[in-house]
């Protein structure tokens, strides 16, 4: 497996299935680990990083399960295959932009990434469209396991697992959800979920995690700390009270949308179908915009030209670095823009 073979497909998280997935577009797990033997990354010396991501990486494939786990050294790829598993949430913005030695290992169906080398020597990430969160932690414990019987992680019997950032200190889980909330943007009650999901603790952030912003109704909500609570506690906050919550809030919404204003949200839907379908220059931000309504009315039934499948393989291959490895050049912004609208155009093609 290449990461050629990578961008022929959706991913896993987008493949939009699994429970409430008309909302929870997808969940994810992650998990921060340190090498007992190893300083944190912010006073490790080029040569220890060199050391701990060898380390990691021959531990990691050795414990695979999966003979076709792709090891993609991060250092020596170059800024659009970065970009590419950045789009693709295999790995951070921060862990693409980084200098020195640091790489990721990713499953087959990209439902794992271990990324080595990003904020922590090690960072775990399981992933899955829809609200998965405990077949998520099953298969994070597996492989934390799998790792922990060669490797020794830093480890301190008060505190628990030691962290790079204090707020991941104990456990170091880090649960998250990507949600899609067009009507509770619409219906300008998105702050009040904000305000809440603020008093129970919980970070909500943009696309692409902290310092983003929401792009196309996308919002990740994440929980803040992890000190003094069990991964199971974590898990049943979070994916049986609060995200169930705010997702019966955007149903809630999108069915008083659709009741009691049907035409605007027709006409909402069928405006942005309209622009994408028939632009001759278009951004990545305009289209994720766009195909907002669109995936809402997909949903709602009120949008039948397409799948909610087509609609996240035109999503993705839209993004800025999927679209120059689709069309196999280095483009510039105005270049894209052209490109992204023939693309867009063929596809929508009725």
């Amino acid at each position: 497996m290449t990461l050629d073979d990578l961008t022929r497909t959706t991913g896993e998280w987008l493949r939009g299935a699994g429970p409430l997935s008309e909302v929870v577009v997808s969940s994810r797990v992650r998990l921060a680990r340190n090498l007992a033997d190893y300083p944190f990354l912010s006073t490790a010396t080029a040569g220890e990083r060199t050391e701990i991501y060898r380390s990691l990486a021959d531990e990691i494939m050795a414990a695979a399960p999966s003979k076709q786990m792709l090891l993609i050294d991060v250092d020596k790829a170059d800024a659009i295959d970065r970009q590419v598993l950045v789009e693709r949430h295999l790995i951070s913005r921060q862990h693409a932009a980084a200098e020195g030695s640091r790489g990721v290992t990713v499953s087959p169906t990209e439902t794992s990434a271990l990324m080595i080398n990003e904020e922590d020597h090690l960072r775990i990430q399981t992933l899955r469209s829809g609200l998965q969160l405990e077949p998520l932690w099953q298969e994070m414990h597996e492989i934390d396991q799998a790792l922990g019987k060669s490797l020794s992680f830093a480890f301190d019997r008060q505190f628990g697992y030691l962290t790079a950032c204090p707020t991941n200190v104990g456990t170091g889980i880090r649960v998250s959800v990507m949600l899609h909330l067009p009507a509770l943007k619409l219906t300008k009650e998105i702050e009040r979920v904000a305000r809440a999901a603020k008093d129970l603790r919980l970070a909500v952030r943009g696309l692409y995690g902290e310092g983003t912003d929401a792009v196309g109704d996308l919002y990740q909500i994440s929980n803040q700390t992890t000190l003094g609570r069990s991964e199971e506690e974590i898990i049943e906050t979070f994916g049986r009270n609060a995200i169930p919550n705010i997702v019966e809030y955007e149903n809630v919404a999108r069915d008083s949308m659709a009741r009691h204003r049907p035409y605007q949200l027709d006409d909402k839907i069928w405006r942005a179908y309209g622009i994408l379908s028939n632009a001759r220059r278009i951004s990545s931000e305009e289209t994720q915009t766009l195909l907002s309504p669109i995936r809402m009315g997909i949903h709602v039934g009120r949008f039948k030209e397409f799948d909610i499948a087509t609609l996240n393989e035109i999503f993705l291959h839209t993004q800025p670095a999927h679209l120059q490895k689709m069309h196999g050049n280095t483009l510039d912004d105005e270049q894209r823009g052209t490109v992204r609208a023939d693309y867009l155009r063929r596809r929508l093609a009725r």
